[in-house]
């Protein structure tokens, strides 16, 4: 873990992490960062990359309630931000001062980053609105739709009043039920 905090990332480096059986979601270090929080921190989106791809929890939160993306949003790395976000990670989520990884973003002057994780959350915010709008529809529609068979089985077998005239002049009346459909 230390590597990453020189910088140093080749891909020897990571070969060394592998053969030394590096647990992704062990914390490497006293105040509980993982090596995708030190991947982050460092801006390292190849790494980070690895280690998502090798299972890492994206949300995991150290000591100061920090997860990966508030590590990328405070160093300014739009590339690490653009692939937690693409992996799913909780862009809402806050450390212990309350404060989300667009917060962050902005108290460290990376405008550029607060403006995208403020534009994907908008995104995220409207799909799940238009998901719940399209639910409440689809559930509308389908109790109209009952109803609508409802009312046409009723009217299906309604009795039909029926006069004819006899050729004497009197009316005669009946009903007859007959199906409709």
């Amino acid at each position: 873990m230390l590597l990453l905090l020189d910088g140093n990332v080749e891909s020897e480096s990571l070969s060394h992490l592998l053969q030394a059986g590096t647990e992704v979601n062990t914390p490497a270090d006293a105040v509980g960062q993982d090596p995708a929080h030190l991947a982050a921190h460092g801006g390292h989106a190849f790494f980070l990359l690895w280690q998502l791809q090798t299972g890492a929890d994206l949300n995991r939160q150290d000591w100061l309630g920090e997860a990966p993306i508030h590590k990328a949003a405070k160093v300014g790395s739009l590339e690490c931000l653009a692939l937690l976000v693409s992996s799913h990670a909780t862009i809402d989520l806050r450390n212990k001062k309350g404060q989300t990884a667009e917060d962050l973003a902005l108290a460290f002057g990376f405008v550029e980053c607060a403006q995208f994780l403020m534009t994907v959350k908008e995104t995220q915010n409207r799909k799940a609105t238009e998901q719940v709008c399209d639910s409440l529809s689809n559930r509308d529609g389908l109790q109209r739709e009952a109803t609508t068979r409802r009312k046409r089985a009723s009217e299906s077998k309604r009795p039909i009043s029926r006069k004819t005239m006899r050729s004497n002049g009197t009316v005669f009346s009946y009903h007859q039920t007959i199906d409709l459909l």
